[in-house]
Parts: C-alpha cells; structure tokens; sequence
C-alpha cells in the first residue's frame, strides 16, 4: 500500500485510511506511473520487484527449473565478488564462465555450438571472454562449493596432491601461507572441513592460469584463517593480473578483497539476476539496503541496519541470570583456561577466536555436556537452557526421520500457533515451504535453518548457539541475526552465539567474550567484555582496524598499511574511531 498526504478540497478520494489519507491499492496499480507524477508531495514512489527477464536469459536447466538471467562482468586485474542468496545462480554462474555449463539461452533440450553461443554475445563485454573460451586461449580454475567432496574423488596425501599441481612452483610459499604444514602427510580422509578448504584452494593457487573462480572460499574457515584468504586472493588480482571471481557469504571479507560486485536477486530455486557491476561499497551498501537505485529493484521489504555509534549497556541494575566461575579443562593435550563472568537479561554475548581455541568446548561446559576439571560450576536446576550444537549430526541424532514441523513442536508445541516465532522465524527462514519433509531430506543450509528455529523454539531462560551462520547465505544471516535480537529483548533472556562472521558479530552483540591463545595446544576465554572493549581486544589479536560506513555504518575493513590502519593502531583504537 501506498499513501500520501491528504488531498486538497475538491479532489475526489476513493479509499482513506483511519486518519483520512488517501489509499492507493497496489491490486489495482498497472504501474502506469501517473500517480508518482501526479503527487506534488512527491510521497509515492514505485519500484519493481525481480522478475524474469526473457531477452537476458543465460541459462536454463530444463522444463520449469531454474534460470539465470545475465552473467556478472569480469575484468583483467579485478576482483569481482558475488553476492546473494542461495540458489540464485552464483555457483552457476561461475561454472558457465569456467565452461563447465554452455550457456543454452533457453533452449535446454539441446546443446548449442560455440559459433551461436558467441553470436549472442557479439558486441557485449562478454564477447572476447567466451571467443578466447570457445578457442581454448583462456586456462581457467575453478575451486567448487563441495570442498568436503574430495575425499570421494582422490584419497592420497596432501603432500601428493600439491606437488602434482605444483604448475607455478610455489608450493613451500602456499604451504607456509595457508599454514597446511601440520596435514602435509594426512590423506583426504582425514582432514577437517576447513583443511580441505585451504587444501582446494593450494591447488588452485599452484595452477597457472588466466582466470581463477572461488566458490565460498570461507567455509569452515575461522576469521584469522578467512583474513589470510582474502589477502592471498587479492594479491593475485592486485599484483599478478589475474582476472579473479569470488562468490562469499561473509560480506566482510568480500568487501576487503574484492575490486566490484555483483548482486543476485531473485527467487530461489526459480530464477536469478545478475545486476550490472558496481564499486565493492556500493554494492554491500545496496545488498544491506534491499533496493538497487540503478535498476530500480526492490529485493527485500526491510533494509538491514546497523546501529550508528557503539552503546555500552550499563553495568548496574541488570538482572544477572548465570554466574560461572574461572573454570579450566582439559582435553588430550587441548587445555581451557575461562575467566570468571555473569550472563544478564536481555543480551546477546558474541563469542569471537579462531578455531580449535575452545570455543565449542566452553559452551559445553556452560551448558552442562561436560564438566570441568577445575572451578565448581554445573547448572543451575532452575534455569534451562537450549542448545544448538556446531555439527548437524548432533541436532540431528536419532531423529532425522522426523519432519521439520514435528521436530520444532517436540520442543515447543505451542511454538508454530505463535506469531512471533512466525513472524521472526518461520516466515523470514522460509521453512512453511519445507515443514513436512524429513530431516535427513534436507541440504545442509536448509537444516541450519531448521536446527536454529527448533533451538529458538524452545522455552529456554539461556539460549546457546554454535556457528549459527555456517551453511547460509549472507541474507539469512542477517535474519538470523535479527531474530537472535528481537528474541533476546522480547523474553528478556541471554543469547550466548559463537560466529566468524565479524560483521554479525558487530550487528547482534552486546557484550563479546574474546578467545585467545595458541590453536590445540591452549586456550584461553575472557570475561564478557563491552563491545568496544571486546572488538578492540579481537581486532587487535587479528592486527586489523575497522571503520565505520558513512550510510550503513557497517563496518569496513582497512587495507593493512594504509593511512586509516596506521593511524588508529597509534591510537590503540583498532574498533571504529570515536565519533
């Protein structure tokens, strides 16, 4: 609906609000335009919402299947990044640009021959790309989504497997880079997920090619390891010339390293557009704005927002729910070490470290799992807790033959009659599309989504939450985030979320517990510190500044060694400058 300010006398009015503004009904609106002239208040403004559009129609899987609408443009030199939901053409995009998928423009009953691909393109940016493509003059790398894959597809160690792809001969600087000296006689079979992502990202660095696709190159990497990717994939463009596309979820990072963006928007699982290329902050800001001026797009109803300056919540006169005491664990040759601190009312505490710190580790013992070796401490009887574990498999248990709808109601079964867990929760994680199918039938994103609704279903006092952001797109982290909020003031409880996406980190927390230490061998979890106390501690262990976006206030950033990060690490001001 649309409204405007009254009309004068004399003008005749169809349908007025309560407060006698005049109603435009969008059923009846022909898009003619008329009215956005007509208003002298200029009050009315009409965008499109994504739909198909058939004269920019790259590719189609088959009958009533999935399309993609335009592709993104590339640039020698450059890094471009994608961003969007899921299943809205990023990774199809890159495999048609890898020449994994012929553009078909429709027709995917048959395979269509270079010489009509290459006429469709002629006199588009695209043109060079896909001649030098269809004339094997172009050597392209391609490092897919499915990093935990290559298990089944090579079974040998990764010393093997570097040194056969070794083409550039930088495999001690790669090894030594993305720290893969520890696995280096480990096989496939026995490397963690974010070990098979540095591996499948080794190899595709060792190639010597002209154009170098990243599929979610961030994956199961923590922030510090994420850092060292961005950098390394950068540095390819910057000093090597290389043409360069990323697809990533963690708007923080594809904002450092890429040169451009491109948004995809949508409908999932039905169509994709690309839109055209614009600046890496430009093209955040409009993702996070839902709507895209230049083509006139709205994507999303509500923009995400992040607050404007840092607030400190007042330490005094909050109602404190938990106290635990310093505790300490030991696990094989891992050992904890947990500073003493109190959860309250109404507040989301951010976890931040790299992995293998213990983070997992401490929310196991602050829910009762385990318990520790040293420090007095179980929960409390009166005080429960809910709980979603980091792994799937954990959520999933014994229980994967139920239904997405049983699953949420065998904790709550009130919780699907509730307008709130409907507005916040199953609305915005689109799960009505997917409440009667089994768990075990779900991909690993949709069950995410399941795990965390199920998790914020319950009846809890203290809600844990474990890499709430792992499998899912930037946009559904963000809802996520948003609902993490809303419930944490809603009920008045305490949200306790590990996460390495710093920019939710920075979005949901009101105070951060910071783990530090050295990976595997110890670690060591502060109090809960303020926000700017917490961030300040984190990036400093990171030896990165932020500064803050002038229309979103999200948090950017700075290039290492430039004027911003040089002069607010004199400052010891590592977390936005003060205002």
């Amino acid at each position: 609906m649309k409204i405007c300010p009254p009309q004068r006398s004399g003008q005749k009015v169809f349908n007025t609000d309560e407060n006698g503004f005049p109603i435009i009904d969008e059923s009846l609106c022909i898009g003619c335009g008329l009215c956005v002239r007509a208003c002298n208040f200029r009050a009315i403004k009409i965008a499109r919402v994504p739909a198909p559009l058939e004269k920019d129609l790259i590719f189609r899987y088959g009958p009533n299947q999935f399309e993609l609408y335009r592709l993104p443009l590339i640039s020698e030199g450059e890094v471009t990044g994608l961003v969007g939901q899921n299943g809205t053409g990023k990774s199809t995009s890159l495999k048609i640009l890898a020449g994994l998928l012929r553009p078909n423009f429709g027709k995917y009953e048959q395979s269509l021959d270079w010489d009509e691909i290459l006429e469709r393109f002629r006199g588009t940016t695209l043109q060079n790309y896909f001649e030098a493509l269809a004339n094997k003059r172009l050597r392209i790398v391609y490092k897919p989504q499915q990093v935990d894959a290559i298990p089944h597809v090579v079974k040998d160690s990764v010393r093997n497997i570097l040194e056969k792809h070794d083409e550039r001969g930088i495999m001690d600087i790669i090894v030594e880079e993305l720290l893969l000296n520890k696995v280096l006689n480990r096989k496939t079979t026995e490397l963690a997920g974010g070990e098979l992502q540095k591996l499948a990202i080794a190899i595709a660095l060792e190639k010597n090619a002209d154009v170098y696709l990243f599929d979610e190159p961030s994956s199961y990497l923590d922030i510090r390891e994420r850092l060292r990717i961005a950098n390394i994939i950068y540095n390819l463009s910057s000093e090597q010339k290389k043409t360069v596309v990323v697809a990533e979820h963690d708007l923080a990072m594809l904002d450092y390293m890429s040169d451009k963006v491109c948004l995809y928007y949508g409908t999932p699982g039905a169509f994709g557009i690309v839109s055209k290329p614009k600046s890496a902050r430009e093209g955040i800001n409009v993702f996070l704005n839902g709507y895209d001026p230049a083509e006139n797009y709205l994507f999303r109803d509500t923009p995400i927002k992040f607050h404007q300056a840092v607030f400190e919540r007042p330490e005094i006169g909050q109602e404190i729910i938990l106290s635990y005491p310093a505790m300490k664990k030991k696990l094989g040759d891992f050992e904890l070490i947990v500073e003493s601190g109190q959860l309250t009312k109404g507040e989301v505490i951010g976890i931040a470290g790299p992995n293998a710190i213990g983070k997992t580790t401490f929310l196991k013992l602050l829910v009762g799992i385990i318990r520790p070796d040293e420090g007095n401490y179980e929960p409390p009887g009166g005080i429960i807790m809910s709980y979603k574990p980091q792994y799937l498999q954990e959520f999933l248990g014994d229980e994967y033959w139920m239904t997405v709808n049983e699953k949420i109601r065998s904790v709550n079964p009130r919780a699907m009659s509730d307008p709130w867990f409907k507005n916040f929760v199953i609305n915005p994680f689109d799960l009505e599309y997917i409440l009667d199918r089994r768990l075990d039938e779900l991909s690993g994103g949709e069950l995410q989504r399941v795990a965390i609704a199920t998790t914020l279903a319950r009846d809890a006092e203290i809600y844990v939450l474990d890499e709430p952001g792992a499998y899912i797109s930037a946009e559904d982290r963000f809802l996520v985030a948003k609902a993490i909020r809303e419930l944490a003031q809603r009920k008045q409880c305490c949200i306790v979320v590990v996460e390495h996406d710093i920019l939710l980190l920075d979005y949901f927390s009101d105070r951060i517990i910071v783990f530090d230490g050295q990976p595997g061998i110890r670690g060591q979890a502060s109090k809960p510190l303020s926000l700017r106390e917490g961030m300040n501690t984190f990036l400093k262990y990171l030896g990165i500044t932020f500064r803050r976006d002038p229309e979103t206030y999200r948090p950017r950033i700075n290039k290492i060694g430039s004027r911003l990060d040089i002069e607010q690490k004199a400052r010891g001001e590592y977390y936005y400058t003060r205002d």
